[in-house]
């Protein structure tokens, strides 16, 4: 796999990165391809949604409680019938996407840096 162009910190610093917890997962029935929409609390940024395609690795009780990394600074994205407010951020793998998850619980709406 090939690495991505060198970026210049300040592009790096453009991006808000922030822990979240999962409040609520549904089946997103009207997405293209197989997916759950995820509701999550920021904290002090308050609750922002998105869509995700983790079927392969969650089933909607393990999401609601874990706190996960978002983009929360992205433009909201139409999708389908649901409007995407963030990006969970998660690692490819063969068996599906695996989320990026706190080590510890910390603070939600705490940035990344």
């Amino acid at each position: 796999m090939n690495r991505k162009p060198f970026i210049e910190w300040s592009d790096f610093e453009k991006l808000d990165i922030r822990a979240g917890t999962v409040i609520d997962a549904q089946i997103f029935e009207k997405a293209r391809n197989p997916a759950y929409k995820l509701f999550i609390d920021f904290g002090e940024l308050g609750q922002l949604k998105t869509s995700a395609q983790i079927t392969e690795l969650y089933d909607l009780a393990s999401l609601k409680g874990k706190q996960v990394l978002a983009i929360v600074n992205f433009r909201p994205k139409q999708i389908a019938d649901f409007m995407s407010e963030c990006l969970v951020l998660g690692v490819y793998t063969q068996d599906g996407v695996v989320l990026l998850e706190t080590e510890r619980n910390t603070n939600n709406g705490l940035p990344v840096g």
